[in-house]
């Protein structure tokens, strides 16, 4: 059985990332094993010109698996295949009680909306998207049916998370 999942999103630079870091911080000191996945709109590389690993990628190979006594990652080259679903990525992470996942607006899991001030003006995407469950924003926010949070109270935003999941992780 799958661990419960819940997202994060928001438009560019909104502060998903600080935030997904802030209550993988939370959870983890509430005795919680956490995994997160992190969705990139662009080509990304976590390898570098030059080293073993990237010159057997640029050879060809398929995937590549980088192991030392510290951690492991696994590279795997799309090619012609299709960006794989939340689903099937999920599906490869190790057993966890708790799987936080930061983008996939469209994804139908249930997330939290973050919003920042200075952040990239455009429409609420709680206004048309039913998987968003609150809000979290710098500023008051008004006009929402929705629970909405303080970003920087992450405690009570872990507590919802918590709550929505049947999570045994309040404080």
């Amino acid at each position: 059985m799958a661990p419960p999942i819940f997202g994060i999103t928001g438009w560019k630079n909104s502060g998903k990332t600080t935030l997904v870091t802030r209550l993988v911080s939370e959870f983890s000191e509430r005795g919680l094993v956490v995994s997160t996945i992190k969705h990139a709109h662009h080509a990304f590389d976590i390898d570098q010109p030059g080293t073993d690993s990237f010159r057997h990628r640029e050879a060809g190979a398929r995937e590549v698996l980088l192991v030392s006594g510290h951690r492991w990652a696994l590279m795997h080259e799309l090619g012609d295949e299709a960006e794989p679903s939340v689903e099937e990525m999920v599906s490869r992470l190790s057993p966890c009680d708790l799987i936080l996942i930061e983008g996939y607006k469209k994804a139908p899991h249930p997330k939290l909306e973050v919003r920042r001030r200075d952040g990239r003006p455009g429409q609420a995407l709680s206004d048309s998207d039913p998987s968003i469950l609150a809000v979290a924003a710098d500023y008051p926010v008004r006009n929402v049916e929705l629970p909405v949070f303080h970003l920087d109270d992450v405690a009570k935003i872990a507590d919802f998370i918590a709550g929505q999941l049947s999570l045994d992780a309040a404080k």
